[in-house]
């Protein structure tokens, strides 16, 4: 059954390479071996190769291999010399069995690109089977009555080995009453027959013993023999004879067990007993068949006991007897030949020629992915097959040659939306009702660095308290890559940039592999109030890909600067500051004025003033917000000529630092000047120095131009953001403010990076929070200038000098990143 399995696979494997001859693949023509069966392991078939056109080098690099679809592997490729060697030992019989041709077809299949490649090898028989009968002997019993010429079949002998080396002859032993005939059947069949020469004589000779031998074509030739015994019976005047010497027989391979196929029958002449009839199987029947076939020894039915399969067996042959039961026996024969029917009874099987290799998500379509043929054991319509796959795959199936498919990409791949696919393939017969079965193929998806490493968002901000501790941690950027391995790989570094002209390395550095930022040294707000740092992350992938994020950090201020006095200017230079006042003076009389400013912004910048310390502290007052010295009453005769004040200066930052000044007051009589207005005094021409007056007129000149034009374009932003919000961009309220005279000004510029602002900030405690666009002179009622945003830097220092020129006892106090900070100090109150 296992040959017969083979070989039937085989012939049906054989059929559609026996039509093909184009492959899907770039070779156009056939590549065939012919080799002996029974080659030695190892033994060399060719070079394949070479015959392909490939070098040794592809032999390894392209995965060169075979693929034999008898279901066994009997060849290999030798990777070292690319040569197609014999890798088991190859039965011609097992695979054709009977076939008078028998070529192996292989499979070539090559990777990088995946390629298939078809060769034959044709299996050469040689003469190593002899001719074997199934029994050692048969017995005959012949009537001593019977006619000379009468012929009695004989069991014919098998050979599996084909052509020349099949078969070829028969011979019987010598004897006088009998001779040896050949009957020619369809399909150059033959069959050995025993003639009757001459009457038998039971007296004579009641037994005769003959040695029928076969024997092949082959070189050297092979025979195999079986003893007939004849025994010579007395007188039985009649044989059986069966109505037809041959009977036809058609079943569907589904027949069911128990139905009848056929009934023989024959008739003997006699009368009694001599003409009671028995049928029988001949002795020679198989088991085989035996195991499929009942007959009835009375009625000559045959019957089905054991499955049918067309796929195993087509056709049937049964030699059936038919016996009388006379003295002696009397026997007839003929033969039945059961042809099988096939049905639809195979599903369709899809087989892998070639593993699935992995796909690169960026494959252009048409990639192929693996190799699968579709076969069925069925034939005609019901071997017919159809492949499809489900709707919306990315894949498809390019047929090559019969029944062949190439699974390859027919859409888009992403693995970061799907890395493995289950494409399962669907195979259907064309059979009545068709039969179908699914195979699930598993692709999985590699990974192309196709992602750049993404941020959590595009820029962070960071707020930094200064004065730091160098080496702490700022700030932890983070960014995630969709790709995979080495792909998803993240480092971080920081892009060369410059902060106030200095490298940013030089501020900061980063962790290449979690992203955390670090600080270099300590940062002083009162130097460095903002700065941006460009952090990339750039995955492993090749090529690499990346992307930027920006980090604005914001230096904070902390209270780390005491206010400083910059007036009176003795009292700034560390010494007593000495002042004189008329001892006429009545109450409210200004003394004098002290001003000091603090390095810190926000409250930490808020400062006040207070008298700690007085030789009468009846005397005196210190405006809290404005540190004007006033007199709380008018001067007595009583009260001393010399008064000391200790003044105590505090900012509003936390903790609180502090200053103290001390000045020294000079009562004297008969002194009547009054403290002249800083603006009469800045512009009261000098007796002592003419020239000073012609600068004091340009500069008022060149002020008054440029006042001019600053009024001329805030009213053109303001009448432009009036039609946008609504509202005028200096409410009056904000205006109004200037009045007072206690003021202290800065001004805030920063140009760097994208950041760009102008602040100017003034008031007392309850205003400083509010920013202005006007500059003004503590000692006047009136605005002196207002000042908008320059278009530059350079703009700005021009307005700042026409200030200095035009108030030089006023302080400014001008910060901005590129910019150094500029600071004067005068000898008038302010």
């Amino acid at each position: 059954m296992t040959k017969r399995m083979g070989y039937r696979d085989w012939r049906w494997q054989a059929l559609w390479w026996h039509h093909f001859f184009l492959l899907w693949s770039t070779i156009d023509g056939q590549t065939r071996y012919s080799i002996p069966e029974e080659l030695k392991q190892g033994s060399v078939v060719g070079n394949l190769a070479k015959d392909l056109g490939l070098g040794l080098s592809d032999v390894f690099d392209r995965k060169l291999r075979v693929d034999s679809e008898a279901g066994k592997q009997y060849f290999s490729v030798d990777a070292g010399k690319g040569e197609l060697v014999v890798n088991d030992r190859i039965d011609r019989e097992a695979l054709c069995g009977q076939s008078a041709s028998c070529v192996l077809p292989l499979q070539v299949v090559t990777e990088n690109p995946l390629q298939l490649h078809r060769i034959e090898v044709e299996i050469r028989d040689i003469n190593d089977n002899s001719p074997i009968f199934s029994t050692e002997e048969r017995s005959l019993k012949i009537a001593e009555s019977t006619a000379a010429g009468i012929r009695f079949p004989l069991e014919t002998a098998q050979d599996l080995d084909v052509g020349s080396n099949s078969v070829k002859s028969y011979t019987l032993s010598k004897d006088e009453c009998f001779s040896l005939r050949i009957k020619e059947l369809a399909g150059n069949r033959k069959v050995p027959e025993l003639v009757l020469e001459k009457s038998l004589d039971r007296e004579k000779q009641s037994v005769h013993h003959l040695l029928l031998t076969a024997l092949d074509g082959g070189n050297p030739v092979k025979t195999g023999t079986t003893q007939i015994i004849v025994t010579v019976l007395d007188n039985n005047d009649n044989v059986p004879v069966f109505k037809r010497p041959l009977y036809n027989v058609t079943v569907h391979e589904n027949g069911a067990a128990g139905s009848v196929l056929a009934k023989v029958e024959a008739t003997d002449a006699d009368e009694g007993v001599n003409g009671e009839i028995e049928y029988a199987f001949a002795e020679h029947t198989p088991q085989s068949l035996l195991s499929i076939f009942h007959l009835d020894s009375d009625t000559g039915e045959i019957s089905i006991i054991g499955p049918l399969d067309y796929e195993s067996k087509a056709i049937h042959e049964i030699d059936i007897t038919a016996k009388d039961k006379g003295v002696p026996e009397m026997e007839g024969h003929c033969r039945v030949q059961v042809v099988v029917i096939d049905i639809n009874d195979n599903a369709p099987e899809i087989v892998l020629t070639s593993k699935p290799n992995p796909v690169p998500e960026d494959s252009p379509r048409g990639t192929v992915v693996a190799l699968l043929r579709a076969r069925d054991l069925d034939s005609g319509d019901n071997a017919k097959v159809t492949v499809k796959l489900p709707k919306g795959s990315p894949f498809s199936l390019k047929p090559s040659f019969s029944n062949n498919y190439a699974l390859v990409t027919s859409g888009p791949l992403d693995r970061e939306s799907c890395s493995h696919y289950n494409i399962e393939i669907t195979a259907t017969d064309s059979g009545s009702p068709p039969l179908s079965s699914k195979k699930t193929i598993p692709v999985s998806i590699t990974d192309v660095n196709d992602n750049p490493p993404l941020f959590t968002q595009p820029s962070y901000n960071v707020y930094l308290k200064e004065n730091g501790v160098p080496g702490s941690i700022l700030y932890s950027v983070s960014a995630s890559d969709l790709d995979f391995a080495e792909n998803a790989k993240i480092s971080y570094s920081i892009l060369d940039s410059k902060v106030q002209d200095v490298s940013v390395s030089s501020y900061v550095y980063i962790n290449s592999d979690n992203g955390s930022i670090y600080s270099m040294h300590s940062f002083d707000y009162e130097k460095l109030k903002v700065f941006q740092i460009q952090v990339q992350a750039k995955d492993q992938g090749s090529p690499s890909l990346s992307s930027n994020a920006t980090v604005h950090v914001f230096i904070l201020d902390q209270n780390d600067n005491a206010p400083a006095v910059i007036y009176p200017s003795s009292a700034a230079l560390g010494s007593l500051s000495h002042q004189r006042m008329p001892r006429s003076a009545k109450a409210g009389h200004l003394v004098t004025k002290v001003t000091a400013v603090d390095a810190d912004s926000g409250h930490n910048a808020w400062i006040s003033y207070k008298l700690a310390e007085a030789t009468d502290a009846s005397l005196f007052t210190v405006n809290l917000y404005t540190g004007e010295v006033r007199t709380k009453r008018a001067v007595s005769e009583q009260d001393d000529s010399s008064q000391r004040l200790l003044i105590e200066i505090k900012d509003d930052g936390e903790p609180v630092q502090s200053a103290t000044v001390t000045v020294s007051i000079l009562m004297e009589d008969g002194l009547h000047e009054p403290i002249l207005d800083l603006r009469q005094k800045a512009t009261e021409p000098s007796k002592k120095n003419g020239r000073i007056t012609l600068y004091l007129i340009l500069s008022l000149a060149s002020v008054s131009v440029l006042s001019l034009l600053t009024f001329l374009i805030l009213a053109v932003k303001c009448i432009r953001s009036s039609r946008s919000s609504g509202s005028c961009c200096m409410r009056r309220s904000d205006c109004d403010d200037y009045k007072n005279p206690n003021r202290n000004l800065q001004i805030q510029l920063n140009t760097d990076g994208p950041i760009k602002y102008v602040e100017v900030l003034g008031g007392d405690m309850l205003s400083q929070s509010q920013s202005f666009r006007s500059c003004m002179s503590p000692m006047s009622e009136y605005s002196d200038f207002t000042l908008i945003k320059p278009s530059s830097t350079t703009d700005f220092k021009e307005v700042i000098s026409v200030l200095d020129a035009s108030l030089p006892d006023s302080t400014w106090t001008f910060e901005s990143q590129q910019v150094s900070r500029k600071q004067q100090t005068c000898q008038h109150i302010f």
